[in-house]
């Protein structure tokens, strides 16, 4: 049982290289930069993952301390099966780059198991670094992004620990050794970045994942957007060319919800299928006309792009897909920018709606809400469609029906639950119930689905769309005008429409309750809003200069320059700038040899005199100074005693005094002619030892 034990554990394994062929301090800086690059993933990886990855990086620094032994061949490969059978599990056959990328984590996690010697280390160091740039695919935030830099920069100081672990000083020269080179590395860098032509890839990985993000969805239940509305992540970010719209006008297109399936409303005609594909992420053409409208939108994985009224596409990365609505050819499944310009011209028509299309949007199930039915049956009795839809505006207006994020259930008949007996709801239920009067009035109707507001960002300079301005509103046909916006939210709780939630919610307390840690919640603190925007303001920017740096973008800027710089002339800037980047790095290398060399000279001279030394019966003690080897020489020689002293003065000299490269050559040539003169005297000593004569 014992020897059992003693082989799943790997004692006294002969082949086994000690644990402590890795200083603790190199595996510290290792395991820290671990844990910083799981940081990125923390919101995307199983818990149970997670958690595998911190016992299997503990089990290796504890091993390290001698509290625990690492685990043999037979229980690591019990290990890695069942943690690869709990990935299997979890995965359930998907397979896609979010997937890939979680195993790559399990597989870095139990490479902590035979991590024993300096080999291992720079294998995990290097597998690390490509841990890095995978978190790129998944976090793009400059906050993610300098985490990110600073785990690269703790392997960096760890390889340097582990090469002189016993160096004083080493961390500190370490970190100085770094900033160094960044320094010397970032301005080629950045030079790089923005000149290198930015060609298209010939080919490309979709990240869509398949798992849910916050965010609308192509289905609306009653409670659906009032749980998004407990959300303050990002959903876009707009910049205008010229005066924003008013806050009320900020309605921001995203799909049409047309089918009636029970109490949930999805469309009748879904998206169709796209194969696999990256959807183009730049979408700078210029500066913004006044018309015009920078969008740069948060992944969604989903096509459907959100868009003002009587807007048309200015950026080819989008399409006009029909009833005032975008979409992209490829899911957005990262942050893209694209553009749109607002056509007052741009209108919808109004002459007349096919027959097909009328029956479309009167849809209704065959059965359910008889009171809601009986009420649009004597609106369509008395009044024009027109004046049904103001006498339903008037009712939401002048009876007590209340916004709230607090909706109550409404399991059967929601609509007639909604409309004569809760009379409290979100946007959804009263946008959901509208269209159901209005279809069983005989109106042609659909439930629009997006957002509504957007508060300022930093200065002013561009809108901020959050999850909480997710709104469903309504869209009547009327004969002659068309599909009219009407928005039973606006007669129930203006305040949202005109100021937003917060304002509308402020009485309630119910906004961005779930949300403790959201800096939106607390509006009344300036100093926590005015560091949260400033914060946006500088992600805006990086996602929109940096992450967003493509073809499109490069054109525009290169067009500035003088010259009309196109693909050709970057590709012979980017050359140039190769080609002397390499020629300054020759420079500093043949530079750096020719100290080299004039070093490697006087440790050739000072090699000779310890050899001289040796020759005559004085051997070179490890450790030994210069100066005690030269007493012990003049002991021995006394004909060498006074140049051997001042050849050992020369050499603490060099070595314990800043001397430069022409000092370095002095103290070489003078090196030499004092072996040169030792060399004699000793010949010359022995010389006259032999004319001694003998004495019997």
């Amino acid at each position: 049982m014992s020897r059992l034990v003693d082989v799943l554990l790997g004692r006294n394994r002969r082949s086994e290289v000690p644990i402590d062929a890795i200083p603790g301090t190199a595996l510290l800086w290792l395991i820290g930069s671990f844990a910083l690059l799981l940081l990125p993933q923390w919101n995307r990886l199983p818990w149970w993952l997670i958690a595998a990855c911190v016992v299997l990086a503990g089990w290796r620094w504890l091993a390290q301390s001698g509290r625990v032994r690492l685990p043999g061949r037979w229980l690591r490969t019990g290990i890695m099966l069942v943690l690869i059978g709990v990935y299997l599990g979890t995965v359930q056959g998907r397979f896609t780059v979010d997937t890939a990328a979680s195993f790559f984590v399990l597989a870095v996690g139990l490479k902590w198991l035979e991590t024993r010697s300096a080999r291992d280390f720079y294998v995990l160091f290097f597998i690390l670094v490509y841990l890095a740039a995978v978190n790129f695919l998944f976090q793009q935030d400059i906050l993610w992004a300098l985490l990110t830099f600073a785990a690269i920069a703790c392997l960096l100081v760890g390889l340097q620990v582990l090469n002189a672990p016993d160096l004083p000083g080493s961390l500190k020269a370490g970190w100085k050794r770094l900033g160094l080179l960044m320094v010397k590395t970032l301005p080629v860098v950045v030079l790089l970045f923005v000149f290198f032509p930015r060609m298209a890839p010939l080919w490309s990985v979709p990240l869509v994942s398949g798992e849910a993000r916050s965010g609308i969805s192509d289905t609306m239940r009653p409670g659906d957007i009032s749980n998004l509305a407990q959300s303050s992540e990002r959903a876009f970010r707009v910049s205008f060319g010229g005066s924003i719209p008013e806050y009320r006008d900020r309605y921001w297109r995203g799909l049409i919800l047309d089918y009636l399936d029970g109490e949930t409303w999805r469309q009748r005609d879904r998206e169709p299928f796209q194969r696999p594909g990256r959807v183009a992420v730049d979408g700078g053409i210029g500066a913004l006309a006044s018309n015009q409208y920078d969008v740069l939108m948060e992944p969604t994985d989903q096509r459907w792009a959100f868009s003002l009224e009587n807007s048309i596409a200015v950026s080819d990365n989008v399409f006009d897909a029909g009833e005032d609505l975008f979409r992209f050819r490829r899911p957005a499944d990262s942050p893209v920018r694209y553009r749109l310009a607002i056509d007052p011209g741009q209108t919808r028509p109004g002459s007349e709606l096919t027959q097909a299309a009328r029956q479309r949007y009167l849809q209704l199930p065959g059965e359910g809400n008889p009171r809601a039915r009986a009420l649009a049956s004597e609106l369509a009795g008395q009044y024009s469609p027109a004046q049904v839809v103001n006498e339903l505006m008037q009712r939401f207006r002048n009876e007590e029906y209340y916004y709230t994020l607090r909706p109550p259930a409404m399991p059967n008949d929601g609509v007639d639950t909604l409309l004569f007996e809760a009379q409290r709801g979100f946007c959804a239920h009263y946008a959901g119930a509208a269209t159901f009067v209005f279809r069983a009035a005989g109106i042609p109707s659909r439930v629009v689905v997006g957002y509504q507001g957007g508060d300022a960002g930093a200065g002013g300079d561009y809108l901020i769309v959050r999850q909480y301005d997710a709104h469903a509103w309504v869209e009547v046909w009327l004969e002659g005008r068309g599909w009219v916006r009407v928005d039973p939210t606006a007669a129930i709780a203006p305040d949202r429409i005109e100021f937003g939630l917060r304002e509308a919610m402020a009485e309630e307390g119910s906004f961005l309750e779930n949300n403790l840690t959201s800096p939106q919640r607390y509006g009344d603190l300036a100093v926590l809003q005015w560091a949260s925007l400033q914060l946006d303001r500088i992600n805006y920017h990086w996602q929109r200069w940096v992450v967003g740096y493509q073809g499109q973008s490069q054109m525009n800027l290169m067009s500035r320059l003088p010259g009309g710089i196109g693909m050709k002339e970057l590709g012979y800037i980017t050359a140039g700038l190769v080609g002397f980047a390499l020629l300054v790095a020759g420079l500093v290398s043949a530079l750096s040899m020719t100290r080299g060399a004039r070093q490697d000279g006087f440790r050739r001279v000072v090699g000779s005199w310890h050899r001289l030394c040796e020759q005559a019966g004085v051997p070179v003690r490890s450790g030994e100074t210069p100066v005690v080897l030269a007493e012990r020489m003049a002991e021995a020689r006394p004909s060498v005693a006074e140049s051997a002293r001042i050849f050992a003065r020369t050499v603490n000299s060099h070595y314990y005094s800043p001397a430069s490269a022409r000092q370095t050559d002095e103290d070489t040539r003078r090196l030499r002619r004092l072996l040169k003169t030792m060399k004699r005297q000793l010949k010359r000593n022995q010389e006259t030892v032999s004319r001694m004569p003998k004495h019997d």
